[in-house]
This record gives structure tokens, sequence and C-alpha cells, in this order.
């Protein structure tokens, strides 16, 4: 063999083995995220809603328009106070239904009255975009009755969530798909 031969031959194999060791690569990669998909099949995204420092990234990181996330109420929790301060902007010249005084930019939390002084706040999710305003509210002047979650018959299970990534508190994570909602309870530890 002459040494051009030898120098052909020698990058073959040097191409050979490149591309051997890249479709190695790929399948191993291929198949770590087959593993991560299958592993994911078990569980769904939530928040933590001890955890949770209601920045306003839920609105503005989902991929989804609006959010999947949509603030709840846990009724047990709840004063059903005249002055909510969920509903209410605390600082708002008046407590009446007017918009102008209304903590929540869409409109989604809506009051009604019980009975004398007592009345009832009810989520609107399809207008609630998941900026948490109301959750601070409430958990800054009131009970925290108000929380977010993540909606899963709205979430697209991203196999990494945008929101998680860029939750200061790491609030959010997997949990298990079969007890999919983490409910903020007085019995919570």
């Amino acid at each position: 063999m002459t040494p051009a031969n030898q120098e052909k031959l020698t990058r073959r194999a040097v191409l050979r083995g490149g591309l051997c060791g890249a479709a190695a690569l790929s399948l191993g990669s291929l198949t770590a995220a087959l593993a991560r998909r299958a592993r994911a099949a078990g569980s769904v995204w939530q928040i933590d809603p001890d955890k949770c420092v209601r920045c306003g990234n839920c609105a503005t990181y989902c991929v989804l328009q609006p959010s999947a996330v949509k603030c709840v109420h846990s009724f047990d929790l709840c004063g059903r106070c005249r002055i909510c301060f969920g509903y209410f902007d605390p600082k708002a010249g008046q407590y009446d239904s007017g918009a102008e005084n209304q903590l929540c930019p869409t409109g989604a939390i809506a009051r009604g009255r019980i009975e004398k002084e007592f009345y009832d706040y009810r989520i609107d999710e399809r207008l609630c975009i998941g900026c948490g305003k109301c959750v601070q509210g409430c958990t800054t002047f009131g009970n925290g009755s108000l929380y977010l979650q993540i909606r899963h018959d709205r979430c697209v299970q991203c196999n990494q969530c945008a929101i998680a990534a860029a939750c200061p508190a790491g609030a959010i994570s997997r949990v298990p798909a079969d007890r999919p909602y983490l409910l903020k309870t007085r019995d919570r530890p």
C-alpha cells in the first residue's frame, strides 16, 4: 500500500468512526428522552401553594396564552368577608364592585352577597390569567384562601415547564398523576 492509500483508508476509518459515534450519541439521547417522557407520563406539573410567592411568572412564562395556571378558592378557609383583599385593591378609594376598585386585571372574580355582611367570591377561570395578584392580596391581608394551581385540562405537560424554570421559589414540580392537585388546607404541613 502506498502512503496515499493508507491516508485514504485512515480518513474513511475516522469518518466512519465519527459517524458511528454520532449515531450512538443520538441513540443514547433519544433513549434518555423517551425514558424521561415515560417517567413523566405518571406525573403532572403542579404548584405547591405553600411555596408559591405569587411573583406573576405564571401569567407570563406559560407557553399557553392565557396561562394554564388559574386562581382557585379554598372555600373552607374563606371568611366570606365584606372586604376581601383578593377582590378589592387595598388602595381602592371605595369598597364597591366598581372595576377601578378590583384587584383582578381581567375581572375574573365575581362577588355575590350571601347574607347581611357575608359575601361569596367566585373565580371565572376562563378570564383568569394566573397573574397571582388576587392571591397576593388574599395572602397579605386575608386568610390565604385564594391560591394558584396548574389546570391539567389546559396544561400541555411540557417536558420542561417554562414556568417551573422561571419560578424563583421552586414551587412548581411534578406530582403523581393520580394525585394531581396540591390543595391548600388548614391541616397541610
